[in-house]
Parts: structure tokens; C-alpha cells; sequence
């Protein structure tokens, strides 16, 4: 007899919690008197007051959503507007944005790889990549993290396919950079492009923000392609692909989760917009989350600081990772939680997002937190 929905769904519910997996979502308010070092607002610019304004007022112009996909009637000039700022910004020739930065890495991926390509994987890309390497068909090779001569390998066995090289400008788990200037090198070697995606380096690298890849005299490259989103150190929501005009043209005809999904709403668009207008002219938010990530890292002793906002400090178990959360929670400090599958080498970390958001007490009121929590539950 086979197994009942609701008893197969127990099962998987009681191997989570076995394995202390288990995760929920919880709701927060805006007032809640909880320092935040778990969200992706690296720079404070969520709730800035120009940022806000702009997301209002473009509500009150477009109204809540975009109405349609892009090819529709969704494309607003907010959107060409944003589109303009992030290829001045970013130093590309053309744009697209989506409406989430995950749309952004599932159309680049799936639009330039199908079953006669060669996608080439870090062990360490983020969910959105691997998602859309498997969706394109291509065939797939995952080369150890930050690994050059076993990427240039793979490629080496391309045997005159198309080639994608897949690569996180600055890596969500470690916070590690990638070798993008190597990585550059062997995918010029072979005529393969390498997509960089700039989520965690967009705001923080560069002496402007403008990302690690434009930091290292890489931007407008043409074995190079970047992939953004919106919705970490610019405050908002949405995401983009940044490249050539041929590029994006191919992917407005050609990438399916472009082409079906209703456009980003205009208040996010606006902000986004805004957030880059705060950016250029606060260039002193990145180097004050940079100040802060040195400062907590002496504070919990580690040596290789990472190279954007998030520092990840390894747990023994699951269930010790879960109850050091707790006890920051408990003493006013949000920390993040990575625990299998969201961990590439399966080891389970706090997630500590460093921000610029935060007044100078309650920074050390965070750091004194965490130090405290982690010693207790680390030994």
C-alpha cells in the first residue's frame, strides 16, 4: 500500500527535526526592539529616508505593480531609468533587470546554455545558479571552490562547446572572493564566458561600490557577464544582468523566466534607483561596514576576514548553531543560521550580516553579545 500524503509528509517533518533541520518563518514587526545582524540591508539603505520617499512616490505614480511582463506593457521608464543608472554605475554597456535576482541568474544561465553547452560549477554558487545550470541541460561540472586549474580543466574538455563558467563575485557562506581575474584568464583561454554574480560584492567592492568585478578593471570584458541583485546592499528588490547590447537583446527574445514573469513593481524599481544616488555620494557606508567586519572578527579571533559583510562563524552541530541563535535572539542581537543543504561543506555557521544600519552603541552592544554567545556554545 503506499504511503499517504500526510504520513509521508510526517516523516520528512521527523527526519528534520532528527537531524535538527528543521526551519519556519517568523514574522517580524518594523518597531521590534531586536538589532538586526541577520537581514541583507548591508548598508542601512532600506529604510533611508530618500529611498523610502522614492518607493512612495513612485506608488503613487504607477501604482502598486508593474500590470505585466515586460514584453507586455510592463517596462515602465522607471525600469530604462534603472537600467541606465546600474550600466553607468557598473561600467557595462547594457542592462536588463528582472524582477528578482534569482530571475536574473535563471534567464543569463538558461538563455545562453542548453544540451550542446558545458557549464562549468563552483562548489560554492548559490542556490540561483544551480538551479539554473540544471534547468539549462547543459552538461555540468562542479570544480572544487575557487579552484582555477580544475575550472580550466573542465574546459579544457569542452571540445568546442559553448562554456559557461559559473562564479560569485564575493561568496555568500565564507564571505571569501573569488580569483576573478584568473577565473577571467582560462574562460579567455577557451572562448567561454565566465557569470559573475555580484549580489554580495555590488556596494562594498570598489572604490565607489561599484562591485568587485569593475574593482579589478573587469567590467565590459567580453568573456564577462554580471549578475546583481537589488535587494541586499541597494535596500530594495529585483535584480539585473549586465553585459552587451547582443546580450541583452538575446536574452529579451530567448530567456524564458524574463520573458514570462510579471516585471519588477515600480516602488522597488524607484528604490533601487535611489539607493545607487545614496551610493555614489556616501561611498563612507561601504568603508564603515569593512571597519566593523575587522572589528568583530578580532573580537571572535578569526584571521581571514571576509571580503563583503558576511562573517560566518562555524558551529559544531545544527542544534548548537540553532541554540546560539537563540541566545542571541534572547539578549536582543538577530543572527542568521546556515545549516545543511544551505551550506556547501555541510558545516553549520552563525551568519552574521555586518551593517552600516546600526548607531555606534548598539554596534558594541552586538559585538559584546555575540563574542559572549559564541565563546559559551564554542568552548
Amino acid at each position: 500500500m503506499n504511503t499517504s500524503w500526510d504520513d509521508w509528509f510526517a516523516e520528512r517533518a521527523d527526519a528534520r527535526d532528527a537531524a535538527g533541520l528543521t526551519r519556519s518563518l517568523v514574522p517580524h514587526g518594523p518597531d521590534e526592539p531586536v538589532l538586526d545582524l541577520a537581514g541583507n540591508d548591508y548598508l542601512g539603505l532600506a529604510r533611508h529616508p530618500r529611498v523610502r520617499e522614492a518607493a512612495a512616490e513612485a506608488a503613487r505614480t504607477w501604482g502598486a505593480g508593474a500590470g505585466a511582463s515586460r514584453l507586455v506593457t510592463g517596462t515602465l521608464a522607471v525600469h530604462t531609468d534603472l537600467e541606465r543608472a546600474l550600466t553607468d554605475f557598473l561600467g557595462w554597456p547594457a542592462a536588463l533587470v528582472t524582477s528578482t535576482g534569482y530571475h536574473a541568474n535563471l534567464s543569463v544561465v538558461t538563455a545562453l546554455a542548453d544540451r550542446s553547452a558545458l557549464v562549468v560549477s563552483d562548489a560554492h554558487i548559490h542556490a540561483s545558479l544551480i538551479d539554473a545550470a540544471r534547468l539549462s541541460r547543459a552538461e555540468i561540472v562542479v570544480v572544487p571552490h575557487n579552484d582555477v586549474d580544475a575550472v580550466r580543466a573542465a574546459l579544457t574538455g569542452a571540445d568546442g562547446r559553448r562554456a559557461l563558467v559559473l562564479a560569485e563575485s564575493v561568496y555568500s557562506v565564507l564571505g571569501d572572493a573569488a580569483p576573478l581575474a584568473a577565473l577571467v584568464a582560462a574562460c579567455a583561454e577557451h572562448d567561454a564566458l565566465l557569470v559573475v554574480d555580484e549580489a554580495h560584492g555590488l556596494g562594498l567592492r570598489g572604490p565607489h561600490g561599484d562591485g568587485l568585478v569593475r574593482e579589478l578593471g573587469l567590467a565590459g570584458h567580453p568573456n564577462v557577464v554580471v549578475t546583481a541583485t537589488l535587494s541586499k546592499a541597494l535596500g530594495a528588490q529585483g535584480g539585473a544582468v549586465l553585459g552587451s547590447p547582443a546580450l541583452v537583446d538575446h536574452l529579451v527574445n530567448t530567456a524564458r523566466p524574463f520573458i514570462f514573469d510579471t516585471a519588477l513593481a515600480p516602488s522597488p524599481a524607484a528604490a533601487a534607483l535611489e539607493a545607487l544616488r545614496v551610493l555614489r555620494e556616501q561611498p563612507d557606508l561601504a568603508t564603515l561596514v569593512h571597519r566593523r567586519v575587522a572589528e568583530l572578527g578580532r573580537a571572535l579571533g578569526v584571521d581571514d576576514l571576509p571580503a563583503g559583510a558576511v562573517l560566518s562563524v562555524p558551529m559544531p552541530t545544527p542544534q548548537v548553531a540553532v541554540a546560539a541563535q537563540a541566545a542571541c535572539l534572547a539578549h536582543g542581537v538577530r543572527v542568521g543560521c546556515f545549516r545543511p543543504p544551505s551550506v556547501p561543506d555541510g558545516v553549520s555557521r552563525l551568519r552574521i550580516t555586518v551593517g552600516a544600519g546600526l548607531g555606534d552603541a548598539d554596534w558594541a552592544q552586538a559585538v559584546d553579545v555575540i563574542t559572549r554567545v559564541v565563546k559559551e556554545h564554542t568552548g
